[in-house]
């Protein structure tokens, strides 16, 4: 299986500096990866590298608690685009989930798609933090919230990426978006499994080793 078309190839940890940037877009030109992933501060660095390659840039909005304001979600959404990224991975109002308030996240969802003007959105429900039920409306609010994927995790919370997880997805959203499983994510086994569940992007900082 050719791997590297599903890797967004990601460095989100907060002590990653401008060379770790620079080596990530390097490795993901020279693998043909999707996309890279990065934190706002770099899109702009990311863009100039990547100029030519075929691979795309994806940024997070809300990362990775999901607590900000709506507005300030969009805002950083729209300045992303405006500054060149490709995709906008968001990450939902997790309490509001918890607590059933599903207009406050099908709303921020939208806000967040509206500022992204037009550009690829990817929505992280931080699925180890939810229930069965509760991973089930989500996905519903994700159909309808004019988003393109629905992801698993940041990767910086109780876990990431499960098969059982991305099967669950699959059987509600089907082909109408993509899936991406994200979290955890470190052999080409795991990989293999994910895309084998469903998945159609695979978040990892692993993506030289798993394409191999």
């Amino acid at each position: 299986m050719e791997l590297a078309k599903y890797i967004d190839h990601t460095i989100l940890k907060p002590e990653a500096t401008f060379q770790d940037i620079e080596r990530l877009c390097s490795e993901a030109a020279e693998h043909k990866f999707a996309a890279v992933c990065v934190n706002p501060c770099y899109v702009e660095l990311a863009v100039r590298l990547l100029v030519g390659t075929g691979v795309k840039v994806a940024t997070v909005i809300g990362f990775p608690l999901g607590a900000n304001l709506s507005i300030i979600k969009a805002f950083e959404a729209r300045h992303a685009a405006r500054q060149g990224a490709d995709e906008i991975d968001m990450v939902i109002n997790i309490g509001a989930a918890k607590q059933g308030n599903w207009a406050l996240v099908l709303s921020d969802i939208k806000q967040v798609v509206e500022g992204a003007e037009g550009h690829i959105v990817k929505v992280i429900v931080e699925a180890a933090l939810l229930t069965e039920d509760e991973k089930k409306e989500v996905c519903n609010l994700v159909l309808n919230s004019g988003a393109h994927y629905i992801k698993t995790s940041t990767g910086f919370s109780a876990g990431g990426a499960t098969v059982s997880d991305i099967e669950l997805f699959k059987t509600i959203v089907g082909e109408k978006i993509g899936i991406k499983a994200s979290g955890g994510i470190r052999t080409r086994q795991d990989a293999v499994a994910m895309i084998a569940a469903g998945a159609t992007r695979l978040g990892t900082s692993a993506g030289v080793s798993i394409s191999s």
